[in-house]
């Protein structure tokens, strides 16, 4: 997310696009759990914030991607199937917001039409966090660093 500086400044983002040889079978696709309804109380240490998502049609889970901003403290995955059986598809416990990540699956997921995905994050808004630029403050939901996001990407093919 950008943030106004009031000054110019140099943007130096690149893509690169990759074409088939040819069409592919399945296309890949973005789907998200998420939550924009949290309230982070001032000097809280371990904050848990959960959201979900129902797997409407049947799927194969490719990738997870957890996103928070400087106060995110870890973030856990898990596949709640049809029959029941829970299992944890990634755990992440100590959040870093400098690196971003994307992890693949090393072996894809199928994923039952009525799975959910669920994700349960915990904010640090504590003096011991470094990066917390304010732990006197109630934080929510918002677009800048100094505010926080919690969504729990994954990717799918159908």
């Amino acid at each position: 997310h950008y943030t106004p500086t009031g000054k110019p400044e140099v943007d130096r983002s690149q893509f690169a696009i990759k074409f088939c040889r040819e069409e592919p079978k399945k296309e890949a696709e973005q789907d998200l759990a998420i939550n924009t309804r949290f309230r982070i109380p001032p000097g809280a240490d371990s904050h848990k914030v959960v959201a979900s998502k129902t797997v409407n049609r049947e799927s194969t889970l490719l990738a997870l991607m957890p996103h928070m901003h400087v106060r995110g403290k870890s973030f856990t995955y898990k596949a709640i199937f049809p029959d029941g059986r829970v299992e944890t598809l990634l755990s992440v416990p100590f959040y870093d917001f400098n690196w971003q990540h994307e992890y693949r699956l090393k072996t894809p997921i199928k994923l039952p039409a009525g799975t959910v995905i669920e994700c349960e994050a915990y904010f640090d808004n504590s003096n011991d966090n470094p990066a917390n630029p304010d732990p006197a403050k109630w934080v929510t939901w918002g677009d800048q660093t100094w505010e926080e996001m919690m969504i729990g990407f994954f990717t799918v093919t159908r």
